[in-house]
């Protein structure tokens, strides 16, 4: 069997930059620096907005917008409200604001899917999306992706996205309902009598604004004033914010759409989507990913949806058998239901059923590490593919010296739960080329498809860049030795 590898290499690109709001702690170092901006002349405010725009407006699209919005934001604190020059919002704006470099240090783990328009292309060309995790700054990880296409002899084509990225809007949820959020509260384990006292001023269905108006009613008028109302006061609004959709513009062209951290779950990064094209027994197409939420101490799996990559809608997985990471939905229902791989115990692979997309109560032990180079760990490297032949797995396996390599395994079609063909030596381990890096020694990926017969399989090098291997599926699926 003869892996190629492609020689495209998608490094991380430092000048890739976004605004984001830059916040002092505290409210008296924002007095402070507003105190100065107002001591200013308005010739010195005009002037140093003027280096300001000259400085950055070819790094950004709709800085001065950013910049007003920042300033309604810090607005509260003025002494004054005597009207301010336009020029001078504009200025303070500027000094509350700060750049992000959103792959300055890493761009890896990607995931492929067909692009939702496949329009204008030769005949046997693909078009894709391919999403990948973009790590600045704090080793703060966000999504980015690629666009590209693949003719049909397997060549692979990357589109060069532009140097500017963008920020969604983001949208909160209209409602919760009160049945479902108590169950994930449970599940969480932080059910207690101050929750209970909370919840019973909500509402069958509530906002996240009602459930922050509640909790300040019984801190002003209960006395609730203490430490543990404040810890499970802050987890429920926690989860609350966990649960949220951001929107794109139209105009606003996919390579420079980015999907930082929004919620506190996630505020030390969102890590490795596992994109995959999920179509319903109707028909109905969206794309789903299951990534990894990090706050700085917990990994949480959460869920994205979209059918459009304009509009995501992001939630919590709920169930007691969501737990660890790597988890991926395979692309259609198997009799009926939902199913999902996952690791539950940071060593086996696991096989999950549910009727409900966001709801996971069971699981079964589907795959141990058996070979030499899988012996600490197994895990997947995305969505299962499917084939003739039954459903193709990229896997990984974790092996001396902690070196990952990338190994795949074969599924029944109609029984998941049953392996019937795996290969003993790994597809693809790092080379001289790709061992080093922020993370030597691996080679990850966390979604591949094919196309015109091929496996196209996008992987990282060593948690630093990314590239593309190609392998004839009828090759791979002669390699792999049978499971009876």
């Amino acid at each position: 069997m003869h892996v190629t590898r492609t020689g495209i290499v998608l490094k991380p690109d430092a000048a890739r930059v976004l605004f984001r709001p830059f916040n002092p702690i505290g409210d008296e170092r924002p007095l402070r620096i507003l105190a100065r901006v107002l001591s200013l002349s308005e010739p010195e405010v005009v002037e140093m907005l003027g280096q300001v725009r000259a400085e950055f407006h070819t790094r950004h699209q709709k800085m001065l917008d950013y910049f007003l919005k920042r300033f309604e934001f810090v607005r509260r604190l003025l002494p004054t409200d005597l009207p301010l020059s336009n020029e001078r919002k504009l200025l303070i704006g500027a000094y509350f604001t700060h750049e992000y470099s959103l792959e300055a240090a890493a761009l890896f783990n990607p995931s492929i899917v067909p692009h939702p328009d496949q329009t204008g292309l030769p005949e046997g060309t693909l078009r894709f999306i391919l999403s990948l995790r973009a790590t600045g700054e704090g080793h703060i990880s966000s999504i980015t992706f690629r666009t590209g296409t693949i003719d049909n002899q397997g060549e692979i084509q990357v589109d060069t996205p532009t140097r500017y990225v963008t920020t969604p809007e983001q949208i909160p949820p209209t409602s919760y309902h009160k049945g479902l959020f108590w169950q994930k509260l449970q599940e969480l384990g932080i059910v207690d009598n101050i929750a209970e006292t909370i919840f019973k001023g909500l509402n069958d269905s509530f906002t996240s604004d009602e459930l922050s108006h509640e909790i300040e009613s019984l801190r002003r008028y209960a006395q609730h004033r203490n430490t543990e109302f404040d810890r499970t006061a802050g987890r429920l609004l926690n989860l609350a914010l966990s649960n949220y959709e951001v929107v794109y513009l139209p105009e606003q062209p996919l390579t420079e759409r980015v999907i930082f951290p929004n919620a506190p779950n996630e505020s030390n990064g969102i890590e490795d989507a596992r994109f995959v094209r999920f179509v319903e027994e109707d028909g109905t197409v969206t794309y789903v990913a299951t990534y990894t939420a990090y706050d700085g101490r917990v990994t949480i799996p959460q869920l994205l949806e979209t059918r459009d990559f304009l509009r995501f809608h992001i939630s919590t997985l709920n169930g007691p058998e969501v737990q660890n990471k790597g988890m991926a939905l395979f692309p259609r229902r198997i009799g009926g239901r939902y199913a999902m791989l996952s690791r539950q115990d940071a060593e086996n692979l696991y096989l999950m059923y549910s009727d409900d997309l966001h709801f996971w109560h069971t699981k079964e032990p589907l795959l141990k590490p058996s070979y030499s180079w899988e012996f600490l760990q197994i895990g997947n490297c995305g969505s299962p593919i499917e084939t003739e032949a039954g459903w193709l797995v990229l896997s990984h396996g974790v092996g001396p010296m902690r070196k990952y390599s990338i190994g795949a395994f074969l599924l029944d079609l109609e029984n998941p739960s049953r392996v019937i063909g795996r290969l003993t030596h790994p597809l693809l381990s790092p080379d001289e080329l790709e061992r080093e890096g922020y993370v030597p020694n691996v080679v990850y990926s966390c979604g591949s498809l094919v196309h015109a017969g091929i496996l196209i399989l996008p992987y990282a090098m060593s948690d630093t860049a990314s590239s593309f291997a190609t392998v004839p599926l009828a090759d791979l699926l002669k390699a792999m030795e049978p499971v009876h």
